[in-house]
């Protein structure tokens, strides 16, 4: 899909840009040392700013997640400035590089491929060394892809959290939930298409009939966002399929009865997990389908399966321990009984 080509930006010193302190017109002086955070487009290459505009134009080096990304992105607006690569793989090595140039007396902006970097993005570890060396850095706001879902949502917006990525293996995205569980605020999510079944058939095991929104291809031509119930959500795309184009999900806080679960829910839980599961398997499956503490619902379990008579779990020839046992080796491959 092509970007949308904006209008054409003047660049005279006539072009009000509010580049210095409140608002006035581009200068042809050079721009004030240090790091220049710039938040660029999620989409629509007409989403940026005037004051961005200038400082991309001004900057000595322009230091970006991918430089083929940005040099598209500056083709558009007809920048030319040397571009350096500055991601998570070479960050350790780059880090003392830009700190070195800004030492100079150099302007460096920092972009990200898309929205404002730092958020879900590299970039927060050389801020905080600048800080510490005591040179300066500026922030210059605009497009990010975590506010523009949330106002689109139609789900509460005067508390939220940001979470981005969920872990990709099932158990861990699992926790994770558990963990964001009582968090007394709206959730926003960053998700690939590809994983975006999964963890909506999680996200509704875990958090219930909760109001959530899913935003893709937020800004571009076919910009969508679906809203409904968690269940009903994830039943849509088990039956569609992984959508195209880049995900955020928005959830909607815990309802006012939406408390933690009692020590009779647990119970219960754990009674059922554990006739399919080991003790220490069915422990982390309910504790993050309930957000408890997983050591307290591990101690818990251990009781329910050693208990005697009928309420005993499991096979009674077998130790909870030794189901364990038995399960930790079968993940390894070792087919040995105790």
């Amino acid at each position: 899909m092509s970007q949308n080509v904006p209008p054409k930006v003047s660049t005279s010193a006539e072009a009000s840009t509010g580049a210095g302190e409140g608002s006035g017109t581009v200068a042809s002086s050079k721009l004030a040392a240090g790091l220049h955070i710039v938040a660029t487009p999620i989409g629509n290459a007409a989403d940026i700013t005037l004051r961005a505009l200038d400082t991309l134009r001004r900057a000595d080096a322009i230091a970006c997640e991918d430089t083929r990304v940005t040099a598209k992105l500056m083709a558009i607006h007809g920048i030319d400035r040397p571009l350096l690569a500055y991601h998570e793989h070479n960050a350790q090595r780059m880090r003392p590089v830009l700190i070195g140039r800004i030492q100079a007396g150099e302007a460096v902006a920092l972009v990200s491929d898309a929205g404002t970097p730092l958020v879900s993005d590299p970039g927060y570890k050389l801020v905080r060394d600048l800080h510490e060396a005591g040179l300066p850095v500026h922030a210059l706001p605009g497009p990010s892809a975590p506010l523009t879902a949330l106002v689109l949502s139609g789900l509460p917006t005067d508390r939220f959290l940001f979470a981005g990525f969920l872990p990709s293996k099932g158990a861990a995205r699992r926790t994770a939930i558990g963990e964001l569980k009582g968090v007394g605020a709206t959730l926003i999510l960053f998700e690939s298409a590809q994983r975006l079944p999964d963890t909506l058939a999680d996200l509704a095991l875990l958090l219930g009939g909760r109001e959530a929104a899913v935003a893709r291809e937020l800004t571009k031509l076919y910009e969508e966002v679906r809203r409904g119930p968690l269940p009903e959500l994830a039943a849509h795309y088990a039956g569609a399929g992984p959508p195209r184009g880049e995900v955020v999900l928005v959830i909607g806080p815990p309802a006012a009865d939406e408390g933690e679960a009692s020590a009779e829910d647990v119970d219960g839980l754990l009674r059922e997990a554990l006739e399919r599961l080991s003790v220490r398997d069915a422990a982390a499956d309910v504790a993050a389908r309930t957000g408890r503490p997983r050591r307290a619902v591990y101690a818990r379990a251990l009781e329910l399966a050693r208990s005697p008579g009928p309420d005993r779990i499991g096979n009674p020839a077998e130790t909870p321990l030794s189901q364990d046992r038995r399960a930790r080796r079968k993940g390894r491959g070792d087919g040995r009984d105790d």
